[in-house]
């Protein structure tokens, strides 16, 4: 029987230091810049680093990553080389987003390998990869239950098994192969799951794989921004083309546009573009690439706009996003206050958009209700354009064929194009180096013309191809 959730726990400490972790990671976390304990760091860690099994209540933004990933690392020998932790997640973006975090935390370690396995890419790769063995491996529950079924991946040295963002997992109907993946871990190892919220599903979900589970829930991390949230009725005929108004008047520099269908992503973006707006599509019917690529030009401010629906926003968290925009109104409204949710972090201010029609107005009152106060409308009158011009993004982004693979660091396309191309560190963007492919952002206006430098230079010693990155259709 698990425990029902409790109210926030008591202070805790929120020293690391407190801890009994080990001074190497001690010194790691000071340089990653880890000052103190988030409320679910300083209510899970604790009971986690004794070896308790834990349902932990956390939201994206909580510092939940590093609570569960401080956990498994201490459970770790290195000397070993099996499949020592398991992270399930329910998205390829979580699950890379929780290897990157998991391999900054473990960067005191030099022989520790964590290994993604997910869907959408090639099995090959990830059959040679843990041909050579692995100490944690990340990833979505389909996949790992088909390497499972191969016997590529064993489990019988596991002694951490993480489910992450549980209930997003059961929405999108994994109950089962979590079931089936569990079957194959030996009973005798620590289960950490971490839930934003707790329908039915994971009770008894807890009950059939967890041990004795305690219970910890914190109160939400104060970010100490403000969201701005504003409403606006329309008709079905004025909704998308009122999306453009809305970016034309407000110029977000980055936002998310929600929509409850597919379909309607796609009429979107069709509308938008027709309007001289950047605008991406984030939806099911992408292929891997396709969405790797989108998900990083909108990362490196090479897409202003990204439209989605949430199944495929899923685990997906934006640093800085400056506008949230609700095309439909949800029909769930705890669905509403996730989506809105995802502006206004780290003290930034934020804005949130609404659009919705009479026949809408049952969904917003729900709205209202689980908010407890009533919704501000607005005129559409307001809404005239500002600034000069369309929004366009500021930078725009370089593919180049080569990655880790090849040896391929950051420093190395940066150094290509400063020290030997002679563009400016300004000029510069983000730059992403995956398995086989290098993402960089670039100023719009030297795109063209760096991507034919590149391909007639050299980076790391060898010849690289090229290409600007253009909307995909």
């Amino acid at each position: 029987m698990t425990e029902s959730p409790r109210p926030p726990v008591p202070a805790q400490p929120t020293d690391f230091a407190s801890l009994p972790l080990s001074p190497a990671t001690l010194a790691t976390l000071a340089r990653l810049g880890y000052q103190s304990m988030t409320p679910i760091q300083a209510a899970s860690l604790p009971p986690a680093l004794l070896g308790r099994d834990l349902i932990a209540q956390a939201q994206t933004g909580s510092g939940k990553t590093a609570a569960f990933a401080l956990a498994l690392l201490t459970q770790l020998n290195p000397r070993h080389f099996g499949v020592q932790s398991l992270v399930l997640c329910p998205t390829r973006e979580l699950a890379d987003q929780v290897t990157t975090e998991i391999r900054r935390l473990a960067s005191a370690e030099d022989n520790l390998k964590v290994v993604t396995l997910c869907g959408g890419v090639p099995l090959r790769g990830q059959l040679a990869t843990l041909e050579h063995g692995a100490h944690v491996v990340v990833g979505t529950p389909g996949r790992v239950m088909d390497h499972l079924e191969r016997g590529s991946l064993r489990l019988d040295a596991l002694r951490t098994l993480v489910l992450d963002e549980a209930d997003r997992m059961l929405d999108m109907g994994f109950f089962d192969d979590i079931a089936t993946v569990v079957r194959q871990c030996p009973p005798q190892r620590q289960t950490l799951l971490f839930s934003a919220t707790y329908p039915d599903g994971i009770a008894q979900l807890a009950a059939r794989i967890l041990r004795d589970p305690l219970t910890v829930t914190a109160a939400p991390v104060q970010q100490g921004g403000r969201i701005e949230e504003r409403w606006y009725e329309v008709t079905e005929a004025q909704r998308l083309h009122t999306v453009g108004r809305l970016l034309a008047h407000f110029r977000p520099a980055s936002s998310i546009a929600f929509c409850n269908t597919k379909a309607q992503c796609a009429d979107l973006v069709a509308v938008l573009r027709a309007q001289g707006i950047d605008a991406l599509a984030l939806h099911g019917d992408l292929d891997q690439r396709e969405r790797d690529q989108v998900l990083v030009r909108f990362a490196n401010r090479s897409c202003p706009v990204l439209v989605a629906t949430d199944v495929a926003a899923r685990g997906l968290d934006v640093a800085n996003l400056a506008a949230v925009i609700n095309v439909d109104t949800t029909a769930d409204a705890e669905v509403h206050i996730h989506r809105i949710g995802r502006t206004g972090r780290a003290g930034e201010d934020g804005l949130a958009l609404n659009l919705a029609s009479l026949d809408e107005m049952g969904r917003v009152g729900r709205i209202e209700q689980l908010q407890g106060k009533e919704v501000r409308w607005y005129p559409l009158d307001e809404l005239t354009p500002t600034g000069s011009g369309p929004l366009l993004a500021p930078m725009v982004t370089l593919h180049l064929q080569g990655g880790r693979k090849e040896k391929i660091r950051p420093g190395d396309v940066l150094g290509a194009l400063t020290a030997d191309l002679g563009y400016t560190r300004e000029q510069v963007g983000k730059i992403n180096v995956n398995e086989w492919s290098t993402y960089v952002a670039v100023d719009r206006a030297i795109a063209e013309q760096a991507a034919s430098r590149l391909n007639h230079t050299k980076v790391k010693g060898k010849s690289v191809k090229v290409r600007v990155l253009t909307d995909l259709a």
